[in-house]
């Protein structure tokens, strides 16, 4: 009987942790959420009831979205021209290109350094690390001059080239490549297969979660890129969602209801590419950590 009351009560108590666990999680989920929803509810309200201390529109206004997008009207005074269309194709573009190069090239270097042996291998890879820690503002002014002397300057392929290689990738498909047995390269090399082919038909395919992960950090964090855009891109026609912002909040004025219809839609493809492969990437991100 005496157990019994015993372990009733480290039950209830075991339930009481939980339950308090619970509700400070949820509410420090509710208030990362809170930001976002105020975004959405302004995006639909009036230009009357923007200021207003209500949060929920009186009635939604769907149309700003479609204004947002549309340009001028002869009916709507708050369509300036704005190619907001164009600012997300562009930013789309760029994060897809830059993605596709950072990915392959991440795995290339990632698959010298983990699977092949050669002189100084380790050393390199240590040199290549330490470029981490230099601040992306320091490496921004090189980068620059690199593209003046290229001629690349207001020029998409100068957007794409700088970011298309990362040592953060390649560290963390090196340690997904670590965890894959070598006699899987050794036994495909006795069937005649060569590097290129263990790369690309073995060790890629083994690595997909790791892919996964990689491709969503390097799209998120360069669909959102604003400083080398503004340092490099002159033509508003090839300006970026966070560049087109800017110029369209300075453009507009004070139509804070059209610049939030905004701000959603340009977080549409993140929140798809984050709930569709959310999966993958914390799968990726434990596997990765797992040997160094």
């Amino acid at each position: 009987m005496i157990k019994r009351t015993i372990k009733q009560q480290a039950s209830a108590r075991m339930y009481i942790s939980a339950g308090a666990l619970h509700l400070v999680l949820a509410s420090v989920a509710m208030l990362m959420v809170l930001p976002f929803l105020w975004m959405l509810l302004t995006s639909l309200k009036p230009p009357s009831e923007v200021g207003a201390d209500d949060w929920l529109p009186s009635t939604p206004q769907w149309q700003n979205y479609r204004t947002v997008f549309d340009g001028p009207t002869p009916n709507d005074p708050d369509a300036r021209g704005i190619p907001f269309s164009r600012f997300y194709w562009n930013s789309v573009f760029v994060a897809c290109w830059v993605t596709f190069l950072q990915v392959l090239t991440s795995a290339m270097a990632a698959f010298s350094f983990a699977r092949l042996h050669w002189a100084g291998r380790d050393r390199v890879f240590l040199m290549y690390l330490a470029t981490t820690m230099l601040p992306g503002l320091v490496m921004m002014i090189p980068n620059y001059e690199i593209m003046i002397r290229l001629g690349l300057v207001d020029t998409f392929t100068g957007l794409i080239l700088p970011a298309g290689f990362s040592a953060f990738g390649t560290f963390l498909l090196r340690q997904f490549m670590l965890t894959i047995p070598a006699s899987l390269d050794e036994a495909a090399e006795i069937d005649g297969a060569s590097k290129w082919a263990v790369f690309w038909d073995i060790i890629l395919p083994l690595c997909r979660p790791g892919l996964i992960a990689l491709t969503i950090f390097t799209f998120m964090g360069n669909y959102h890129s604003f400083f080398w855009p503004l340092v490099m891109i002159r033509s508003q026609a090839k300006y970026t969602l966070p560049l087109g912002l800017v110029y369209f909040d300075s453009t507009r004025g004070s139509s804070t209801h059209l610049l939030m219809a905004a701000v959603t839609m340009s977080v549409v493809p993140l929140l798809l590419l984050f709930l569709l492969l959310q999966k993958f990437l914390i799968r990726g991100i434990q596997i990765g950590s797992v040997k160094g």
